[in-house]
């Protein structure tokens, strides 16, 4: 045990002294969680709060168009400048001035009017309410309402505009028959015959049975993904002075020493575990504290903290046992900075940390269960967003502990063969 401490204590030493590792341990990973988080949030909120300008062109000029135009200026979505020419609307769409242009055809309020009264003295006439006319006879042609969508524009945000319009319409449509049918049955009451309310709607619930209910946010997202992303990098530092100590003769000078190479490593997993957790405990003051500051949703951590702490205690396990077997595999600084930057980013990707797996191509999915960051991240998902308790996160923390046996058993036994005399 004393020498284990022996061993911490010096990876302690060699840390402080290293100002610039510090900064890159402590600091960039807050710097890079508030920025990525202050444009998700400000992407979020120019989705969901702040309405989007668009042009519309009403060449109707008549009642359907002025139901199209007010439902749209009462929707939280849209921000209506009028337009009187379609060519220079389509104009603007295409330099990116708007992102779309809503062109609302002639003779759209009188051509509708006429297929619905169409439509109802046809079926009016099949009851033998009443004969038919002439204008069963007429042909209609249908309207086209276009859609100028800047070419830059994301196809989600497409589909949405759509089938809002697509529902915006087909509503005006169905009013419009009831209204067609209570005039050709001879109703002058001011009160509708036809109940025009919407009978099916939609509720939307958290799936949380019998627990508290978890709204996520840019902040819930971001602070665990991000976290688990800071924790991760350490490998970079500590596989850098693995080598430094190869290199600097330190590593042949503590052989002739009576310590056997798993103290040595377990002093580094020591100082390192530490590290690593203060680093997620400097997160989560960022998300409590700084976040609401800056204007962005408060990080939740109510009865959550001793779930979210083990959880970054058996990541920053998988971390460091990562960090050894690439500090005792690499053989200089040019092969362990690199690899290990690039492959932490990789972790990241596949893990979901950028894109989330759902996303992600059906083989990209089942690569990202094999990243320890995707196991780290869930586990923290459970915790923020699912109010899991501590048994539903055992399969996560216990492969991220299977991780941290496997890698450095294998940096041991290596250890051994190599030096093997």
């Amino acid at each position: 045990m004393h020498k284990l401490l022996v061993s911490a204590q010096k990876e302690f030493w060699l840390l402080t002294r290293d100002l610039g590792g510090l900064a890159v341990l402590f600091l960039m990973p807050l710097l890079l969680v508030i920025t990525i988080t202050l444009i998700q949030d400000n992407t979020f909120k120019s989705i969901q709060e702040n309405k989007i300008p668009i042009l519309l062109v009403d060449l109707d000029k008549g009642e359907v168009s002025n139901l199209i135009t007010n439902n749209l200026k009462e929707s939280s979505l849209f921000e209506i400048v009028d337009e009187s020419n379609e060519t220079s609307a389509q104009d603007l769409v295409q330099k990116g001035d708007y992102q779309l242009a809503i062109i609302l055809p002639k003779n759209l309020t009188k051509d509708l009017n006429l297929k619905i009264d169409q439509n109802v003295t046809g079926i009016l006439a099949e009851f033998g309410v009443e004969e038919k006319s002439e204008l069963s006879n007429l042909k209609i042609e249908k309207k086209e309402i276009r859609l100028y969508f800047d070419p830059a524009t994301q196809r989600s945000f497409k589909s949405s505009v759509k089938n809002n319009i697509d529902k915006m319409i087909s509503k005006i449509e169905s009013q419009s028959i009831y209204k067609a049918f209570q005039e050709e049955l001879g109703e002058e009451s001011s009160e509708p015959i036809f109940d025009m309310e919407s009978f099916i709607s939609f509720n939307e619930i958290v799936p949380n049975t019998d627990k508290q209910e978890g709204i996520p946010n840019s902040t819930q997202h971001n602070i665990p993904a991000w976290s688990l992303f800071a924790i991760f990098f350490i490998m970079l530092p500590l596989s850098i002075n693995m080598v430094n100590e190869k290199n600097q003769g330190t590593f042949i000078r503590l052989r002739t020493q009576p310590i056997p190479y798993a103290t040595v490593l377990g002093g580094k997993t020591l100082v390192f575990l530490v590290v690593s957790l203060i680093q997620f405990i400097l997160m989560l003051v960022l998300g409590v504290y700084l976040f609401p500051v800056l204007g962005l949703p408060k990080l939740d951590v109510t009865g959550r903290i001793p779930l979210l702490l083990i959880v970054a205690f058996f990541a920053g396990l998988a971390a460091i046992g990562l960090g050894l077997l690439l500090g005792t595999i690499a053989k200089s600084q040019e092969q362990s900075a690199p690899f290990g930057a690039t492959f932490v980013v990789i972790l990241a990707a596949i893990g979901g940390v950028w894109v989330p797996v759902f996303a992600m191509p059906a083989f990209m999915q089942t690569l990202s269960k094999l990243s320890p960051m995707n196991w780290g991240l869930n586990a923290f998902y459970d915790v923020f967003l699912r109010n899991v308790g501590f048994s539903e996160i055992i399969p996560e923390i216990s492969s991220l502990l299977l991780f941290f046996i496997v890698t450095t058993a294998i940096a041991i036994i290596y250890n051994q063969r190599k030096n093997a005399v």
